[in-house]
């Protein structure tokens, strides 16, 4: 199941179990502090607003800053040599995008399942959509396939890895990347689908306030996010990783991890004050050794899986390679049902706070 369905089937759990609430108890004082839960709330609330709402501008700017490199010459696509400085300034704009929103990806993204889909939903998922019309035959327009990998598919296709190329060829619906190749595909490509991207990151930042943040359901997709960490991993397998194209998936990893850490900073006040200590020092600590397993490799790209690799019974060998060692750490602190990770660890938190218990689909 993908992160899509996860975040929009959290969102509806926890609203139901909003609405089936009746009239609200007398809310407690914390024990040990002078603050009520709701003042905790609140505090968080705000806090995660002002926090998040400089990485939403830095995604949105990145997204502008793509559409004006965008060339639009009269009577012809893009030029590999005229335009490459165009396509460095796009290439580049286009990181600072993805790891923007790598950083915020696990508190905004169940809060906004639309939109987030529209901005961060994988080529697959969406042929997967479209298979009743047949695919997506217009790479560069607003419709079908949108978004930041719409974008990083065409940008970085001459150096697409071959086998991220045999995985997608197969896909029903699929048609080549490539850079625009006439006068209207790179028109199409600035102002139907950048602009897409301008209005969608436009809109978050739009819609990024205080009265839109449940920070519940915030807190869930953050232990969500945790356990997406270990399905960007494993798919990295099968040509299936997120920021393929781009090769920049370990750095997306790295972001998310980021994120969350930065964001449970935000919970720790109101986990403490309910006697978490033990959990909060677990939590922090599954950040640091994740952190370590991450920095152990080099580069954006998550190593290479072996020739051999198998993700249902990955050999003893096929473990002690780069790749191995990193699925096996990430596997390690995401999976909800080893007592001693990270996201059993936040789940457990999540009982202090009152918060559901994340739970794989």
């Amino acid at each position: 199941m993908t992160k899509r369905i996860v975040f929009v089937a959290l969102s509806l759990a926890l609203l139901a179990c909003s609405s089936n609430t009746s009239a609200p108890a007398a809310t407690p004082v914390t024990p040990g502090t002078t603050k009520t839960d709701d003042e905790f709330k609140a505090e968080i609330t705000t806090s995660m607003q002002q926090t998040f709402l400089g990485e939403l501008q830095t995604l949105h700017n990145a997204a502008i800053e793509m559409q004006t490199a965008a060339p639009a010459t009269t009577g012809r696509g893009w030029d590999p040599v005229q335009d490459a400085a165009a396509i460095a300034t796009m290439k580049a704009a286009w990181r600072r995008a993805r790891i923007a929103y790598e950083h915020i990806e696990g508190a905004v993204a169940p809060l906004f399942p639309d939109v987030d889909a529209a901005i961060d939903a994988r080529y697959d998922a969406f042929l997967a959509q479209l298979a009743s019309v047949g695919g997506d035959t217009n790479l560069f327009d607003d419709q079908g396939v949108t978004g930041m990998h719409a974008v990083e598919r065409i940008l970085f296709f001459d150096t697409t890895p071959p086998y991220v190329v045999e995985f997608e060829k197969v896909l029903p619906g699929y048609k080549a990347a490539a850079h625009p190749a006439t006068q209207q595909e790179a028109a199409d490509f600035k102002t139907k689908l950048c602009a897409r991207l301008v209005t969608d990151t436009g809109t978050l930042v739009e819609q990024w306030t205080p009265a839109k943040i449940d920070i519940a359901t915030a807190y869930a997709g953050l232990v969500a996010l945790m356990t997406e960490q270990r399905e960007k991993v494993n798919k990295a397998a099968t040509g299936e990783e997120e920021s393929r194209y781009a090769q920049l998936t370990l750095a997306d990893i790295h972001g998310n991890l980021d994120g969350t850490r930065t964001a449970y900073a935000l919970f720790e006040p109101w986990v403490l004050a309910k006697g978490g200590d033990a959990q909060s020092k677990a939590i922090k600590a599954g950040f640091d050794a994740l952190q370590v397993a991450y920095d152990a490799n080099t580069g954006d790209a998550i190593p290479q899986p072996p020739p051999t690799w198998s993700g249902e019974q990955p050999s003893a060998a096929d473990l002690m390679s780069p790749f191995g060692k990193l699925y096996t750490s990430v596997r390690a602190a995401a999976d909800p049902n080893v007592p001693t990770s990270i996201v059993s660890e936040m789940n457990s938190a999540a009982d202090l706070l009152g918060f559901k218990r994340f739970k794989m689909p």
